[in-house]
């Protein structure tokens, strides 16, 4: 059986993070997912014509939750909208007193990388920071036992043009930071 817990779970974790960074406005939301990413979420590996099935299964499942789901075929994957309603009862599940809203937070004052890192530490004794020697990333960080969360953020470090530094992140699960290869 696939994980429809899990999906839900990333569905709604992206819908908040969002709405933290762009405002609660009611309205529907448009997610893309390759069926890479589908698969990693659904726990298992589907063809094109099954994966649309399984998402037909999946919107069944989450109905009570996030309203009429809709799909539609993408390039290598699917966008799944979530209707008005979906949107409101993301809103309904959090107080903005989480991780993401303090980071969300932090990089919006354009704090410093050591401060950003300061904003994980401050969630969890169990922050796992590796410096990464690409020309993509400066810092992989992510909660060693998935607590308060068990995506991986890859951040970056940009000197503006005032002098400035501005970090900003890039969000992934685990499976999707690993086929990426950094």
């Amino acid at each position: 059986m696939p994980d429809f817990e899990r999906l839900e779970k990333n569905i709604i974790d992206n819908i908040f993070e969002a709405q933290v960074k762009l405002g609660f406005d009611g309205r529907a939301m448009s997610l893309n997912y390759t069926s890479a990413s589908l698969a990693h979420l659904l726990g298992k590996k589907f063809t094109p014509d099954t994966l649309s099935q399984v998402l037909a299964d999946f919107s069944d499942y989450s109905l009570p939750r996030l309203g009429q789901l809709t799909y539609s075929e993408i390039k290598n994957g699917f966008c799944v909208t979530i209707p008005p309603e979906g949107t409101k009862f993301v809103h309904s599940l959090h107080d903005g007193e989480q991780f993401i809203s303090s980071l969300v937070g932090g990089i919006r004052e354009h704090r410093t990388p050591e401060e950003i890192l300061d904003i994980f530490r401050s969630f969890s004794d169990n922050v796992s920071i590796t410096e990464m020697d690409n020309d993509e990333f400066r810092y992989l960080v992510y909660f060693e036992n998935g607590i308060p969360d068990d995506y991986r953020y890859c951040l970056s470090v940009d000197e503006e043009i005032d002098g400035s530094i501005h970090v900003t992140y890039h969000r992934f699960i685990r499976e999707d930071y690993e086929e990426l290869g950094f």
